[in-house]
């Protein structure tokens, strides 16, 4: 028993230094949080005065109407899916090389490899909102630009995902057809494609339906789309009209989710 005690006394206080370390790092996250926090004005006084502005608000939306614009906004629903299907054939059309390129067992050669990759991540990182912005300037106001960022933002996504999905097949089939002789473009045709059109599909669908939410952002920044609508209605304070366009798009983006649900069920 003495010496059971003896060890406990001896091994006790070891448990101090891990709940000090604790404790540490527990403050420390707490005063950066608080200092953000600061750094941001997210003060209970501005919640509440905000808060104060949202009765208002809501009292002039309701009941939502189109104003009288219906047809122009239902122009500028079907622009802004046309700029999000768009942008998603040309990232799938450019991904698909890249992706191809970028994965290691279609591309073996370890610095290709890594350039393709490197490259992909470095554009990864921006959004397409900062291409709508860098476009819009470049080309005008218009879904043009808006075409253009949708496709630049997601040809790097796509990309890395195609190669994923390529690294991920069996190698099998690869194999025998290779092994019966055929070029480098059949073995592609016949050993990977029907491993990888089901997944390529579903993940060309994920990214139709990223975009259209996205589209109806960069109208915000003159992109076209329904986004234009919405931000003219927000500047005039024309809250009825936006709301009835808010709940337009949210049931055009229920209906294609929907669909694009449908469709990868049938694919899976």
């Amino acid at each position: 028993m003495a010496s059971h005690a003896s060890h406990r006394l001896v091994t006790a206080p070891n448990l101090w230094p891990s709940r000090i370390r604790t404790v540490a790092a527990t403050i420390a996250c707490v005063a950066i949080l608080t200092a953000m926090a600061i750094d941001l004005e997210l003060m209970p006084d501005r919640l509440f005065s905000g808060l104060g502005q949202v009765g208002k608000m809501f009292g002039s939306a309701f009941p939502p109407h189109p104003g009288g614009q219906f047809p122009r906004i239902l122009r500028g629903l079907g622009e802004t899916f046309a700029m999000a299907f768009a942008g998603t054939v040309i990232a799938v059309a450019v991904a698909i090389p890249l992706g191809l390129i970028g994965a290691k067992t279609i591309v073996p050669e370890p610095a290709v490899h890594f350039l393709i990759r490197r490259f992909l991540d470095l554009f990864r990182g921006v959004p397409a909102l900062v291409w709508a912005l860098i476009l819009v300037s470049l080309f005008g106001l218009g879904p043009f630009g808006g075409v253009l960022a949708l496709a630049l933002a997601d040809i790097p996504n796509l990309a890395k995902q195609f190669a994923e999905s390529l690294e991920n097949c069996d190698r099998a089939p690869v194999e025998g057809v290779r092994a019966a002789g055929a070029p480098p473009l059949m073995v592609v045709r016949y050993g990977l494609l029907p491993q990888i059109a089901p997944i390529w599909t579903s993940q060309s669908l994920y990214c139709l339906e990223g975009n259209f939410r996205n589209a109806g952002v960069l109208g915000i920044v003159a992109a076209g789309g329904i986004g234009y609508e919405l931000e003219e209605r927000m500047r005039v304070f024309a809250y009825d009209e936006a709301l009835f366009i808010i709940l337009l798009f949210m049931i055009s983006v229920a209906f294609l989710d929907s669909i694009s649900a449908k469709i990868r069920a049938h694919l899976a």
